[in-house]
């Protein structure tokens, strides 16, 4: 993600809708102020068929890069999200909002179509200063994709956390490996098994018998 990344936006819309003129209005000025590089504008009254592809029962209803919002929002909550989706502390700025607000399935979805914010992710792992809400919606974010065939290649970028100066992100990374059900989480794991933490030993231990569970191979 880059700063010079182009930015789209999508907007739905009906004829019976009292707040999507203003929507476009905002969307439009931003498309020729350049913070937007191009706005299609559909009225779902007469393509119902990309409501229902996207799940969309009201409107108006934006898409600005890889971020949907729904409802009314104001020109400046869009310019927002227009400097958001093009660079990376945007980015995790977003994702930190969604998971202290609870709203993991919504990143769930967002994580789906772009797969490459699950870095962003893994950085918040590694905040030993996270709140808990934020914990526990990455421990949903792995428990969904840990073990999914496109989270592979960041398997050694989880296990570079393993290090983590705080036990707790230590463990969690642990459990983490363990359910990504792969030999790539292996070397992590024995490495912790002689960790200074007792609790971070026993993680470990745990994430071992999981994997053989598993079926993993071990080399021997």
């Amino acid at each position: 993600m880059s700063d010079s990344q182009s930015v789209d936006a999508v907007l739905l819309v009906t004829s019976q809708c009292p707040h999507c003129a203003g929507v476009i209005q905002s969307l439009s000025a931003m498309v020729k102020q350049g913070e937007l590089d191009s706005l299609e504008i559909i009225n779902i009254e007469k393509k119902p068929e990309v409501a229902e592809k996207l799940g969309i029962r009201s409107v108006p209803w934006v898409k600005i890069g890889w971020f949907e919002l729904e409802g009314l929002h104001s020109k400046k909550e869009f310019q927002e999200k227009a400097r958001q989706a093009t660079s990376d502390a945007g980015a995790l700025a977003h994702i930190s909002e969604e998971l202290l607000e609870g709203r993991v399935n919504k990143l769930l979805s967002l994580i789906e179509g772009q797969h490459e914010l699950i870095l962003h992710v893994l950085n918040l792992l590694g905040d030993a200063e996270a709140k808990i809400n934020i914990r526990l919606g990455i421990g949903v974010v792995m428990e969904e994709y840990a073990a999914t065939e496109w989270f592979e290649p960041y398997i050694s970028s989880l296990a570079e956390i393993a290090g983590h100066h705080d036990e707790r992100v230590r463990a969690d990374v642990c459990h983490y490996l363990s359910l990504s059900e792969n030999q790539q989480a292996i070397p992590a794991i024995k490495m912790m098994l002689e960790d200074s933490s007792k609790d971070v030993r026993e993680v470990a231990e745990e994430s071992l018998e999981t994997l053989r569970e598993a079926g993993v191979r071990f080399s021997a």
